[in-house]
């Protein structure tokens, strides 16, 4: 309770300092900012108000949790509107209003930038990114929480995962932990286009049961911990459900949930599904405008896309066992391979009782190594993947 009186204590007096230097159309956000989990509810519910607005300007806290923020505010609201006020070596509005005066905060304001040009790109526009890699080198990637994949996969926002594997090898139930995952890492919501992961009911339960960790029973039902769950999977998981699933209309649908609702994730599965109609007749033309539209998709609205692509063929080894397949057996083949950002294999050991994830391909040897795998038993209650150590033997005969 203190905490929050403080931050209303501070939220006022940016407001007030702002009524002081004579810019009185000025709101505020009602619960200030924090790294990794800006709570922007308050947003959903009033995002209307701004879609008429031309210029809208952005006068957020010079640190850390301000900044981020302010890229938050400018993804949902749109950088075409958005214009950035600084406050020079100064935190924030009041602190510039002590220490320079009204006049000078109010040529702040009126003074603000706009949001730096889409497709331009000058020194200056992202000299704090350079500064940043002389002094720090690259920045981490985002990961799941599971400890063995982390070690050989991480990604950024503004790219997109293509996740194969045979049929029922694991393909989808492995991209619901990994959405979960930066779900409980980071706060990220969700948005799943999953013609194949129908009746939706039966998606939402798979997505329940692995926050509950278990299977929640009908004595669970209204109890405090069902409803906690239940309230949780409502707020940060959307499906998209539609009588006939286009390309188009699923990224048009993406796009307004993250302005809606703030989703981070969105996941199309598989793609064979949710087709791009006019694309080309030609296979691998069609695949190169399907994943452009995908990408432009990613980077405009700082989303990351997982598209689940199942292989055309499948072939068998000498021993009976199924082949592992790579990006290359998707329909459109080498496109696959050229165009993704990363590359998943999900491929299930029916004899061992595993599954295994191994990456097939990652841009930025910073985030992963290729052709690295992490192994898990497949936890039925939860429908959890467990890291699981594999063993290696020794084939040579004892001498």
């Amino acid at each position: 309770m203190a905490e929050r009186t403080l931050n209303y204590i501070r939220v006022l007096k940016k407001y007030s300092a702002l009524h002081e230097a004579g810019i009185t159309n000025a709101i505020s956000v009602p619960n200030g900012a924090t790294l990794n989990s800006n709570n922007l509810d308050y947003l959903d519910a009033c995002i209307d108000y701004f879609e008429d607005k031309d210029k809208i300007i952005l006068a957020c806290d010079s640190d850390e949790a301000g900044q981020a923020l302010q890229a938050e505010l400018v993804r949902r609201l749109g950088s075409e509107v958005c214009f950035l006020a600084s406050f020079d070596d100064c935190k924030d509005a009041n602190e510039y209003l002590q220490k320079y005066g009204k006049e000078k905060l109010s040529e702040r304001i009126s003074g603000a930038r706009p949001v730096p040009l889409e497709n331009v790109t000058t020194f200056r526009d992202i000299e704090d990114e350079v500064t940043d890699f002389v002094r720090n080198g690259f920045k981490p990637g985002f990961q799941v929480g599971l400890e063995n994949f982390d070690d050989i996969f991480s990604t950024y926002t503004g790219q997109f995962i293509t996740v194969t594997g045979i049929p029922s090898s694991g393909k989808s139930d492995f991209v619901d932990q990994m959405v979960v995952g930066y779900n409980a890492n980071y706060g990220w919501k969700t948005a799943f286009a999953s013609p194949e992961n129908q009746p939706t009911y039966l998606h939402a339960h798979k997505l329940m049961r692995k926050h509950w960790q278990g299977m929640p029973t009908a004595a669970d039902i209204d109890g405090d911990r069902w409803n906690q769950v239940a309230d949780h999977c409502n707020s940060n998981y959307y499906h998209i459900d539609m009588e006939r699933y286009t390309l188009d209309s699923v990224l048009r649908k993406g796009a307004e949930l993250v302005k809606r609702k703030g989703i981070k994730c969105l996941v199309i599965d598989p793609f064979n599904k949710v087709r791009d109609v006019g694309g080309s007749d030609d296979v691998n033309k069609y695949t190169m405008e399907y994943l452009a539209k995908i990408e432009i998709f990613a980077k405009k609205y700082d989303v990351l896309v997982f598209i689940v692509a199942h292989p055309t063929k499948m072939y068998k080894t000498q021993d009976g066992k199924i082949e592992e397949p790579t990006m290359y057996n998707i329909k459109g083949g080498g496109e696959w391979y050229d165009a993704s950002y990363h590359g998943i294999l999900v491929h299930r050991d029916y004899e061992q009782k595993t599954v295994k994830a191994k990456v097939l391909k990652v841009k930025f040897q910073n985030l992963g190594e290729n052709g690295a795998e992490a192994h898990f038993k497949w936890e039925p209650q939860s429908g959890c993947f467990i890291p699981h150590q594999q063993i290696v033997v020794d084939s040579m005969p004892w001498e």
